[in-house]
């Protein structure tokens, strides 16, 4: 091994015993990722006048559709783990042990976040827009996640930075060598959202956005890095019509999407977003909030 090479965790750190309850270090990640995600969007919206952990109530529609439909969209790409000859169909629904697709959770997670605004007399785009480098940061904080799974790692390398798989591992490819090194795509992925969230906060500061154009830099950067780092994915057994990998497709699609609304929306609304609220619905005063707002992603 290189002296560089980055370690593979022990499988034990993979989950723990709690009493009788086993708790799973990926789940752990993506709670974490999660309570990121609302304190960082908390933040930008009350900078708007919204009452605080608003935030709060729509995450409560966002988190379960949004789990939901990232499972799914795995297990439909990945159709022959879960459905062949004398397969244990309840594997469908075990997230814990890894797979959950983020272009899953982002259409599960607009619907989730559609009808919580709406019940919440907030505008999709002004929610969207907080949201954006708030879910980098969440991706980002999930992604250790895949580290302690052994999975989420690309072709072999000779890199320094190489990251090590044991050969037991289920993801581990056969006829490779023991002690072969793997691009660790889930640090990659780590470094790339973190400077994405860092990029969407300064354009912020610096243009006229709003309108759903934070969330179109989102996307537009996301579905960029995940387009590079999908093509050096070890991940056989996704299905890839025309030879490309599903997840290749969507991030293509994900990418196009975000310069289409970067588009419409700089030609429909060239002025500010006046205002986070629907009609009926009023921003909050200060005497709402007596806290003052802390430094940090906004």
């Amino acid at each position: 091994m290189h002296p560089a090479s980055i370690p593979s965790p022990d499988p034990a750190w993979a989950s723990f015993q709690l009493g009788p309850v086993t708790i799973h270090t990926y789940a752990l990640c993506i709670i974490a990722g999660i309570i990121a995600a609302v304190l960082i969007t908390d933040r930008r919206l009350r900078r708007r006048g919204v009452q605080p952990w608003a935030v709060i109530d729509i995450a409560f529609w966002i988190v379960p559709l949004g789990i939901i439909a990232a499972r799914f969209y795995h297990v439909f790409t990945h159709v022959s783990d879960y459905f062949y000859p004398g397969a244990n169909l309840w594997n469908v629904f075990a997230i814990w042990d890894g797979g959950n697709a983020i272009y899953g959770s982002l259409i599960g997670g607009a619907i989730g976040a559609y009808i919580g605004c709406r019940r919440a007399g907030l505008r999709f785009w002004a929610f969207a827009d907080a949201l954006a480098p708030a879910l980098l940061v969440a991706q980002a904080i999930g992604r250790l996640g895949n580290y302690f799974n052994q999975e989420l790692f690309g072709n072999p390398t000779t890199l320094p930075w190489g990251l090590e798989i044991l050969p037991a591992a289920p993801m581990f490819p056969a006829g490779l060598p023991a002690g072969t090194l793997f691009h660790p795509l889930f640090l990659y992925e780590m470094i790339w959202n973190l400077i994405g969230a860092t990029l969407i906060v300064v354009l912020e500061r610096r243009l006229t956005l709003g309108w759903g154009r934070s969330l179109a830099i989102y996307l537009i950067w996301y579905g960029i890095g995940r387009s590079g780092l999908e093509a050096i994915r070890i991940d056989p057994t996704s299905d890839a019509p025309l030879g490309i990998p599903a997840n290749i497709w969507a991030s293509i699609l994900v990418a196009l999407l975000g310069v289409a609304l970067m588009i419409i929306q700089t030609v429909r609304h060239p002025t500010p977003e006046p205002t986070p609220f629907v009609n009926g619905h009023r921003a909050s005063t200060p005497s709402d909030d007596n806290d003052t707002i802390p430094n940090g992603l906004r």
